[in-house]
């Protein structure tokens, strides 16, 4: 069992920025896949942006050039830097690992939430 936390939350005015993180345990010889996906109240968990494990990023259109993750390796942990944020980014954001090791099947692991409120 791999145990996601996330953690970084809070609130921040329309404009401002907050630094989430996503604490990954990890095992030298397995590859992670890291993501961010969001849920707003009443609506559907949606993606929000992705890192490999050699680095690539992808990034929802929503948050094409305010958003950036990276990850230090170092440290097991993975960051989501949210700036320019908006009233439509107030949502739970959840970190989801992918542990992909040889001869087993990849495995999805899931954080429990921080939420992220943002006022006009």
């Amino acid at each position: 069992q791999v145990q996601v936390a996330e953690s970084g939350g809070g609130s921040a005015q329309a404009g401002g920025s907050l630094r989430l993180s996503c604490a990954v345990p990890r095992k030298d010889w397995c590859r992670y896949d890291v993501s961010w996906y969001r849920q707003a109240p009443g609506k559907e968990r949606e993606f929000v942006s992705s890192i490999g494990n050699s680095g690539g990023t992808t990034y929802a259109d929503s948050v094409k050039g305010r958003f950036t993750i990276s990850q230090d390796n170092a440290k097991n942990v993975v960051y989501l830097q949210m700036n320019s944020l908006k009233p439509e980014d107030t949502a739970m954001y959840y970190c989801k690992a992918v542990e992909s090791c040889a001869l087993i099947s990849p495995r999805t692991f899931w954080g429990q939430g921080t939420q992220v409120t943002v006022s006009p």
